[in-house]
């Protein structure tokens, strides 16, 4: 498992790496966070993002996060923003807090059914599709990425379909996208294939998570809806039992993945740090 060590000075020669926080659940682990940001800093990112909780529970803690990043530390920073339980009043008023914050970026989700509402109230939600709400943020002078689905979003009947919704929240303003996270470098090709054919062009942003526990692939699967491919899944066979061993291997697979996205031309890659700082720099310092 030898790869090449490179200095982090050097990553952005070849790649733009941006990296994915989430606000804690617990004020006293701010912190602990702002720690991990100055540490990712260092790293020289396009940009770091900061997600969102479900129904807007921690909409503050990430405008708040947002801002520091953007303000303080002096880097790009997106926040993250579900429409899945947003009315029009509390879209504008997050719209405010956000430009109050000083924020100037945002990533349109729809997100998921918050745990407190009903599958009623979810199915009659105000904003169905994140495309309904990015020409809003467009024209509030946010810049406005999206998501996309390498191996299509789980509610999708089809890869058609997904690409289909994916063109038109481009046609609505998105800016940019950002990839699902994904373990099989072909399938995330393929994907990158069929969205050139159906003319998205704007910049895609490839998600990496390294997995370096083995308990972790489950909640991943669930949540991701990512395919394991063979070689993730003899490494995890051979690793998954012995901890230190799994963390350095999904550490490495991670940085194949981003080393093969290099060599096949892709400029763009996100990690999901899961405010993990070490885990970023250590795949970094893999990066050719």
């Amino acid at each position: 498992m030898n790869t090449m060590q490179t200095n982090p000075q050097d990553i952005l020669k070849t790649l733009s790496l941006s990296f994915e926080v989430f606000p804690p659940k617990k004020w006293e682990d701010f912190p602990g966070l702002y720690e991990t940001l100055d540490e990712l800093k260092g790293l020289h990112p396009e940009f770091i993002s900061c997600t969102y909780g479900a129904g807007g529970s921690n909409s503050k803690k990430t405008a708040e996060i947002v801002s520091h990043i953007e303000n303080e530390l002096g880097i790009r920073s997106i926040a993250h923003l579900t429409c899945a339980a947003l009315t029009e009043d509390k879209l504008l008023s997050t719209i405010e807090n956000f430009k109050n914050a000083g924020i100037h970026s945002v990533l349109a989700l729809r997100g998921d059914k918050p745990f407190d509402m009903s599958e009623e109230d979810f199915a009659n939600r105000q904003y169905k599709h994140p495309s309904e709400i990015i020409p809003i943020l467009k024209k509030a002078g946010f810049r406005v990425a999206a998501a996309c689905y390498p191996e299509k979003h789980y509610e999708a009947p089809s890869m058609e379909e997904d690409l289909h919704w994916l063109k038109h929240k481009v046609e609505q303003g998105a800016d940019a996208l950002i990839s699902q996270l994904f373990f099989d470098n072909d399938a995330f090709y393929r994907f990158m294939d069929a969205a050139d054919q159906k003319g998205i062009t704007v910049p895609v942003h490839a998600g990496i998570m390294p997995i370096t526990s083995a308990k972790m692939i489950n909640t991943t699967i669930n949540l991701s809806g990512a395919s394991i491919p063979k070689a993730l899944s003899d490494l995890i066979a051979t690793y998954g039992e012995n901890p230190s061993d799994m963390r350095k291997a999904g550490i490495e697979y991670a940085a194949r993945q981003i080393n093969d996205l290099a060599e096949q031309g892709m400029h763009y890659v996100h990690i999901y740090t899961m405010n993990h700082s070490e885990t970023a720099k250590e795949i970094c310092g893999l990066i050719k």
